[in-house]
């Protein structure tokens, strides 16, 4: 069977694809995801992908570059393209970008992918993002709109998760571990 080929595990009452990501990581900004996915695939032995950065390399260009140049509908095409594809292709830990659960199409191709929700609270999201500067959508009142953006997101990122896990305090590879407990118990 080829890696592109579908096949499902019933189990319980969930239905789980047997092939793609081992682990697909969603959260709101400040998470942890990268950070987080480069470390958990170090420690898996696979690839780490996110589709951010497939958007950058596909584009030659920055997200806020497309933001600002293109608009956000623009770059959510893009972002939808780069998750279906990356749910198909890759096999290691995957990384999505904040914003890519608000389109049903990426929350229906999310179904059946053993999904962890990485959470932050405010405090620890900014100390994080206070380092990186090139979030279109954090600007202005980052503080404000990052607490908004959360708030609407949150809720999704909590239907498309198998689990949840929390990272404020934690260190890179006590997220990990909690990563790896989460999953396994959302198989047992």
């Amino acid at each position: 069977m080829s890696p592109a080929t579908s096949t499902t595990c019933v189990s319980g009452d969930a239905v789980m694809i047997e092939h793609g990501p081992r682990v697909v990581l969603v959260g709101p900004p400040g998470s942890g995801k990268s950070t987080i996915g480069r470390r958990l695939a170090e420690r898996w032995g696979v690839r780490f992908r996110d589709t951010d950065l497939d958007i950058e390399r596909s584009t030659g260009r920055s997200i806020s570059d497309l933001f600002i140049e293109q608009g956000e509908e623009h770059f959510r095409t893009l972002e939808r393209q780069a998750v279906t594809t990356a749910l198909a292709e890759h096999q290691g830990v995957l990384a999505i970008g904040g914003g890519a659960v608000m389109s049903e199409q990426v929350r229906q191709a999310l179904g059946g992918h053993r999904v962890v929700s990485l959470d932050v609270g405010l405090a620890a999201a900014m100390k994080r993002l206070q380092m990186n500067r090139s979030r279109p959508l954090l600007v202005g009142n980052v503080r404000g709109r990052w607490q908004q953006l959360a708030d609407e997101r949150r809720p999704l990122y909590v239907e498309v998760a198998t689990a949840s896990v929390l990272t404020d305090g934690l260190t890179i590879d006590q997220a990990v571990d909690a990563v790896e407990l989460a999953l396994n118990q959302a198989v047992s």
